[in-house]
């Protein structure tokens, strides 16, 4: 079975489009719309109903859409393994996303690291929001994303990969500093805070809101984008933020932030490994995951 005609399929299925089909396959839509009716004819059954404003896949297609996948994934499997030397080098290219917060921390050091283990492999990493990093996966545009929340997506997985604190930063001279404080003392002090959608924003949220409380209710200043740029407001003394532990490691370990704990509060996020379901890992995946669970806190 041509598997040209079977990945032009499971495109179509996903992307409920032959017009999006085509632009990720990276092929012109009469194309993909040849390889399915010769797919059709050759099962003799049709597999895509195209009556609606999107193509959904028949019970038969839905049938050969699971079987499809494995068999794809096998092929990419097999290439995998023929890409590779007899000695076992791992080489080649990895692709990966991460949003802002594990892309600006813990992310691309194990990159730089496992480089440098594996100087045969390529490796690219795209920093995004997790939305836009999850997408990309969908599409397979990106063998992997890391990212600060799970969110359902069809065509994309979830697991844990490690688990970040997420502190109370304050400037090394302030008030806070090394304390435990209550919410109303918390209520007194200049907040910055993530955008709305950020993972650590949630996180908090979350835990407010089992408090009895919400952020609205905090004397919140500032909200930006980005953990460094309210890393960047605290240092500069405008205020305190919620943030990843692992985004100021290197300012507290200089002694420029310090940390406070907030009574009640005890925020821990999980941040996750998403891939497309049914692909198959390169050994370069493999190998960096393998890398990168040895260093990451459990």
């Amino acid at each position: 079975m041509d598997t040209r005609q079977l990945a032009a399929f499971c495109a179509v299925v996903e992307r409920k489009s032959f017009s999006q089909a085509a632009e990720r396959l990276g092929v012109t839509q009469p194309a993909v719309s040849l390889q399915i009716r010769s797919l059709e004819q050759r099962l003799g059954r049709q597999l895509l109903d195209r009556s609606g404003r999107r193509v959904e896949p028949t019970e038969a297609g839905l049938r050969l859409y699971a079987s499809a996948q494995r068999l794809l994934q096998l092929e990419e499997q097999l290439l995998d393994e023929l890409e590779s030397d007899d000695e076992g080098t791992v080489a080649g290219a990895l692709e990966l996303g991460a949003s802002t917060g594990p892309g600006g921390s813990v992310v691309p050091v194990l990159l730089c690291e496992f480089q440098e283990r594996h100087p045969d492999v390529h490796v690219r990493l795209t920093v995004s929001d997790t939305q836009t990093v999850v997408a990309r996966v969908a599409d397979r545009e990106l063998e992997l994303g890391v990212v600060g929340a799970g969110r359902r997506h069809r065509g994309v997985t979830f697991e844990p990969f490690f688990r970040d604190e997420v502190v109370l930063a304050v400037p090394a001279a302030h008030r806070f500093a090394g304390k435990t404080v209550t919410l109303d003392q918390l209520r007194q002090e200049p907040l910055i805070a993530m955008q709305e959608g950020a993972g650590v924003r949630q996180v908090i949220e979350d835990e407010l809101r089992k408090a009895g409380t919400r952020l609205r209710d905090l004397d919140v200043r500032l909200e930006l984008g980005l953990q460094e740029s309210v890393r960047s407001a605290v240092l500069a003394g405008h205020g305190v933020t919620f943030i990843s532990r692992l985004a100021v490691e290197s300012d507290l370990a200089t002694g420029l932030l310090a940390t406070a704990r907030v009574r009640g509060l005890d925020p821990v996020r999980e941040i996750f490994l998403a891939r497309a379901t049914g692909r198959s890992e390169t050994r370069a995946a493999r190998a960096f995951l393998s890398f990168a669970r040895e260093r990451v806190p459990a």
